[in-house]
């Protein structure tokens, strides 16, 4: 099975993660922008090369988990580090508020839909996650649900956490690789980009008054997110809590992740058997005969 990339950033698989220890700013020998940018390039150009590989390989999936407030940069970090690769062979889904449909199932059934298949990238802007965060910090959420009337809702946390894992084990041992990265913004650094969406006519279709609502359930989330990666980082889908406050050391600590990750599985193009050779060089013979 899949071993987990190391990173300082990596959430320890034991359930002692603690919120208030993970930086939301980058270490204070980390280069400028200009430099961050070298380095996102390279990385950006590793990924491409070895995505090419991973879909012809066709072995495998890949399923990359994008969690975080408003303002983190979930969008702009996806786009940055997947700009290499090639669209065939990756897919993107945002998930928001389910649908009546989606509610008549249990809260896994919508993103199991859009799980990639072997040799493809695929990423999730949100996920099943938003189930034991907004609804946790939202509990009143439930009552759209359809649950039936035994279920007890002081134990329902830890029973999604229960299905998370054993979700992602089942993705994990049947060869999608699960990566997960919540991408930790400060209190102080989203009311600056949230004033900026304000103040700046370009970015105002990002500004919705919600935001500022869920403000108010800063210390809820937190201890939400805590909770959650806590209770489902594992060495078959690990989380990874990655400081937010700078966008471009983000981006190049994501996108190291992913490529260090695709490069671990030590692929290579696949290789001919004595057969197919054969056939080959039948085929080559007759298109040189033309």
């Amino acid at each position: 099975m899949f071993t987990a990339t190391k990173s300082p950033y990596l959430v320890p698989f034991d359930g002692k993660f603690k919120r208030s220890e993970s930086p939301t700013r980058p270490p204070q020998n980390t280069p400028g922008k200009k430099k961050l940018k070298q380095q996102l390039n390279g990385f950006i150009d590793e990924i491409s090369e070895l995505q090419r590989i991973f879909y012809a390989h066709d072995k495998r999936a890949l399923l990359l988990i994008f969690q975080a407030m408003d303002a983190a940069g979930k969008d702009g970090t996806i786009r940055a580090v997947m700009s290499g690769v090639n669209p065939a062979g990756c897919q993107i889904y945002s998930f928001k508020s389910p649908s009546a449909e989606e509610l008549d199932h249990d809260f896994l059934w919508r993103t199991t839909l859009r799980l990639p298949e072997r040799g493809r990238i695929g990423i999730f802007n949100r996920s099943y996650y938003e189930e034991v965060l907004v609804v946790k910090v939202h509990p009143e959420y439930l009552d759209a649900q359809r649950l039936p009337k035994d279920v007890n809702r002081r134990s329902i946390w830890q029973h999604r956490y229960a299905s998370i894992r054993d979700h992602e084990q089942h993705l994990a041992e049947n060869g999608t690789i699960v990566l997960k990265f919540w991408l930790n913004v400060s209190e102080g650094e989203q009311k600056k980009r949230f004033l900026q969406r304000l103040n700046e006519p370009e970015k105002h279709w990002k500004f919705s008054s919600s935001d500022v609502r869920e403000r108010g359930y800063w210390s809820q989330y937190m201890k939400a997110y805590e909770n959650a990666l806590a209770a489902t980082s594992r060495s078959w889908a690990p989380w990874y809590a990655i400081p937010a406050d700078n966008k471009p050391y983000m981006r190049v600590c994501v996108a190291e992740i992913v490529a260090q990750t695709l490069k671990s599985l030590n692929l290579k193009y696949p290789t001919l058997d004595a057969t197919e050779r054969a056939r080959f060089d039948e085929m080559r013979a007759i298109l040189e005969s033309e």
